[in-house]
């Protein structure tokens, strides 16, 4: 990072591929701040938006020393909510599909990539989300693939990790 700031650690993948796992068991043992951008996306068409949002309200500042937040979304009522502030003061790990862009990495201290099987992604994902994500599953699929197509998160990646561990 431009900073002194803690580091930064960006996860990206596919759906049901164990980013979230990942980045919990990270965040725990180097006693990081979790962002997942599960809490971000605006909506089922909203991967490139969190992308963007994340990078602007949040790796932006935190390279530059600025204070850094962001809004989260309520899927509940499917409407923006709150904004959460980040402890600056600590390493920061953010997960999900979007996490990892060109300008994104070139601010991170890291950036891993998970992937797994396609059929285990999606049933995991969709034993994870329910049906809900069942009948969103393509629609999903497609924003993860043009990210995949216009970023390269895989090859930006300092390291590909297999979600097949859990680990």
């Amino acid at each position: 990072m431009a900073s002194r700031r803690p580091p930064l650690t960006l996860i990206d993948g596919r759906s049901g591929a164990g980013k979230t796992t990942i980045g919990r068991a990270l965040a725990d043992r180097d006693g990081a701040t979790l962002l997942s951008l599960d809490d971000v996306y605006p909506g089922w068409d909203g991967l490139e938006a969190a992308e963007h949002h994340v990078l602007t309200h949040v790796i932006r500042p935190l390279a530059t020393g600025a204070p850094a937040r962001y809004r989260r979304w309520d899927w509940q009522r499917a409407s923006p909510a709150e904004w959460v502030d980040v402890d600056v003061n600590r390493p920061l790990v953010i997960e999900g599909c979007g996490a990892i862009g060109p300008e994104a990495r070139r601010l991170a201290a890291r950036a891993l990539w998970v992937e797994l099987a396609d059929d285990e992604r999606r049933r995991r994902a969709i034993e994870r989300d329910g049906e809900l994500f069942a009948a969103q599953w393509e629609r999903w699929a497609r924003q993860e693939e043009w990210h995949a197509l216009l970023h390269r998160p895989r090859e930006l990646a300092d390291e590909v990790l297999s979600g097949s561990s859990g680990r």
